[in-house]
């Protein structure tokens, strides 16, 4: 892909004209839900992994898409058994009193991806959205479609089969045994895997789901939906340890075939999810929340030019017309991230987006914040297929190498359906502040202090 350095006055002025500013009005996303329509997937990026107005934005199209379009379930990128504690508070099945207390599976890095005050805000609407709802099968539902968890969803198999078959329980405990000499540290495992320092997990891992799914029948004799919901929660964690075998013994032998993996194995969760719904709800409708190179088209990013699919890709792929896309901009501003991974959450100023950047283009526009539909007219869809840098911050951010560590080519009207571009934006609050995410100076503590 090559990048148009320049950017002509009559390309800002078609998108100036096209855009549809956003004042903060309720009527802000009418045009977004009615192109919606009645597609059963909407996809809703990010372009870092701690933005206020991200997080706050994506809730306020989920809750629109909840009432009025009868959304039922919201996938997220983070691990199926930490989002399924979420799952059971706000379908009272648990005994999480309150939202806090409902994320408290969360506690790996990076903690504010989930532990922050707008996804908080969101747990316990949905929490009240649910208890006004009579029918159990319009009751929404959360769900988690990332892998990093392997050995939490090896406890959640033991668990199930602890309860509905002791000696399955046994022979699943032996298996995963494999595991064991590598304590809680699955990268240590995928090391020593990965280079023949110890043999592998991946036939047990196997071994384990097949013989689950073998004895589906004898499992799903219970309670009716209950027993259905509970094998399926154990269903998903045995093959999510599958997949987190397989993902941390290749990782130490490229990016491309772990990020594949990863990738896959969310999208093949969001397929899961839905014909597990299907089976209680005709045509369920899903909202998904996950970074923008998650969601965007990998066909059409410098990702998919090397090999790389994402989850945006294969939901295309599957569901055409069904599956509706959206990406999230922001020109400068503020963000939560760390420096390195593992370390703590810090407020970092973000870098005003670099000349040749679609967020660049977008802050010529001279509107602050806009909804931007990418395919309802001709010239600028074509205009945006131009290849152009795009920003990428996940929970790493590191300004000093800005166009290496965080900017790859796209052509957006090919990636998204639509862009929601926030000039300035600012970083989403965790619900544990530190030393390192203190504001540093008075732009820093709105709104957060004086």
């Amino acid at each position: 892909m090559v990048m148009a350095l320049g950017i002509s006055s009559s390309l800002i002025d078609l998108i100036r004209e096209v855009a549809i500013p956003l004042t903060g009005s309720s009527c802000d996303y009418d045009f977004l839900l009615e192109s919606i329509g009645d597609a059963r997937f909407v996809l809703l990026g990010e372009a870092t992994h701690g933005t206020h107005e991200f997080y706050r934005t994506r809730a306020e199209i989920t809750k629109r898409l909840i009432i009025e379009k009868g959304f039922t379930a919201v996938a997220v990128e983070a691990d199926w058994p930490d989002a399924h504690r979420v799952n059971r508070y706000i379908r009272s099945d648990s005994e999480d009193v309150e939202a806090s207390e409902a994320l408290g599976n969360f506690k790996r890095f990076p903690l504010w991806m989930w532990r922050n005050a707008d996804v908080l805000d969101l747990v316990g609407w949905l929490r009240e959205h649910n208890d006004q709802v009579n029918a159990n099968e319009k009751r929404v539902g959360f769900y988690g479609m990332d892998l990093y968890s392997l050995h939490a969803s090896i406890r959640a198999v033991l668990d199930y089969l602890d309860r509905i078959d002791p000696d399955a329980g046994k022979r699943a405990r032996g298996r995963y045994s494999c595991f064991e000499q590598h304590g809680e540290n699955p990268q240590a495992y995928g090391y020593a895997a990965s280079f023949d320092l110890s043999e592998s997990c991946q036939q047990e891992a196997v071994s384990e789901l097949v013989e689950l799914r073998r004895r589906a029948g004898a499992y799903l004799a219970g309670d009716g939906r209950l027993a259905e919901d509970e094998f399926f929660y154990a269903e998903q964690n045995a093959r999510l340890v599958k997949n987190a075998e397989e993902y941390y013994r290749v990782m130490f032998q490229g990016h491309i075939e772990s990020w594949n993996l990863r990738d896959r194995h969310m999208a093949e969760t969001l397929e899961a999810l839905s014909l597990h719904l299907e089976r209680q709800v005709h045509s369920p409708k899903i909202v998904v929340w996950a970074h923008n190179s998650h969601l965007g088209d990998a066909r059409a990013t410098q990702m998919g030019d090397r090999g790389e699919w994402n989850v945006g890709q294969l939901v295309r792929e599957r569901h055409g017309s069904q599956a509706v896309l959206v990406g999230f901009t922001t020109y400068h501003g503020t963000v939560t991230a760390a420096s390195e991974w593992d370390e703590p959450a810090q407020l970092k100023r973000v870098r005003s987006a670099l000349r040749g950047s679609y967020e660049t283009l977008f802050h010529e526009t001279g509107v602050s914040n806009f909804l931007l539909p990418l395919q309802e007219e001709r010239e600028l869809k074509e205009s945006l297929q131009e290849a152009r840098l795009e920003r990428a911050i996940g929970v790493i951010y590191r300004p000093e190498t800005e166009r290496m560590s965080h900017y790859f080519h796209a052509r957006l009207s090919e990636q998204f359906d639509f862009i929601i571009h926030f000039d300035k934006t600012r970083a989403v609050e965790p619900l544990e502040r530190t030393m390192h995410w203190e504001p540093h100076d008075p732009d820093e503590t709105y709104p957060f202090g004086v």
